[in-house]
């Protein structure tokens, strides 16, 4: 199992982001996915450049490093079309290490273009067209599309890489992993649920890559680690449900109100123990997973945990998950 770096939009300017995937690449990281939100999920973490601006400049700082949106709403915020073109060209700029990961979105970001917020088996549909679309523009020649949700008049993307771009989609249940399986090459979800995994193993036509993700806080001081933990990542607690919905910072702080530090430091690794990681990478790895990227919580602690990765956290995790 392979374990990826996360470039966390929500709490890093672009500059430092561009700095850190370079970074991250020389200590050893075979794999960064990158966040594509419009705000972040509490205001404590104060940032959220572009996503597909940050991975054009890393490509250019990076040489093996294979990078991944983790992920983006072709649904909202952007057109299908305008995401298979953005995906083609990083594919081209990075010669060939991108994966265009997808999923149907949370109300937070998605609302700013004032369309409203569908209901979750809307948007399930509204990602089955945008998925279809978007294959279909990176096969290559015009495409015309007439959905319920989308149409596409003669699009056509000039630039593709030659290695297609491999799409990878979210999934959060058995019903989501039916209707994507067969159309996508990697599974997404950051629930180790190895039933889901079967699932699509038996549903996929290609072996397919499974990545997830799992936030550690990474500190010296545990105490800090906690703290920072909860100022930052407590909205992790509400579960996806709950998280896809809410459509502001504000409802975020007042949903997480009464989740406490140690409520927080049960669900995330915090201080300098590995063995901790490991054990919450272990579920992972049980389960089928290929890839699982770390996000370090905390926008100016990640040159100590760049370090700590490079001297002790990939040994170990290689070392006891091979």
């Amino acid at each position: 199992m392979n374990v990826g770096y996360t470039l966390m939009c929500e709490q890093t300017d672009p500059r430092d982001l561009v700095r850190q995937a370079a970074a991250a690449e020389q200590a050893g990281f075979p794999l960064a996915v990158i966040s594509d939100h419009f705000f972040p999920w509490l205001d404590t973490q104060g940032h959220s450049p572009n996503a597909w601006a940050t991975l054009g400049a890393v490509t250019q700082v990076t040489e093996t490093l294979e990078l991944m949106t983790y992920v983006t709403c072709p649904t909202g915020r952007y057109h299908p079309a305008v995401v298979a073109q953005q995906a083609a060209t990083v594919g081209l700029l990075s010669n060939g290490r991108f994966t265009l990961g997808l999923g149907s979105g949370e109300n937070l970001n998605e609302h700013i273009t004032a369309r409203g917020w569908p209901p979750v088996n809307i948007r399930h549909e509204m990602l089955e067209e945008a998925v279809d679309i978007i294959g279909a523009l990176f096969d290559g020649g015009y495409v015309s599309y007439s959905g319920k949700h989308f149409r596409v008049d003669s699009a056509k993307l000039w630039d593709l890489p030659e290695r297609r771009v491999p799409i990878g989609v979210a999934v959060g249940g058995p019903q989501s992993v039916r209707a994507f399986a067969p159309k996508a090459e990697v599974f997404i979800s950051t629930d180790p649920d190895a039933a889901l995994t079967r699932q699509w193993d038996e549903l996929s036509s290609v072996p397919a890559r499974k990545v997830g993700q799992l936030p550690i806080s990474w500190d010296a001081d545990r105490d800090a680690a906690v703290q920072r933990a909860h100022e930052q990542f407590r909205w992790f607690a509400g579960g996806w449900k709950v998280n896809s919905e809410l459509p502001s910072t504000a409802g975020f702080d007042a949903a997480s109100q009464f989740v406490k530090p140690e409520d927080v430091a049960q669900q995330i690794p915090c201080g300098t123990d590995v063995e901790a990681i490991v054990k919450a990478l272990t579920p992972f790895a049980e389960a089928g997973f290929t890839d699982v990227a770390l996000i370090q919580i905390g926008g100016d602690r990640q040159k100590s945990y760049i370090e700590a990765a490079e001297q002790e956290i990939l040994p170990a995790i290689r070392e006891k998950l091979g």
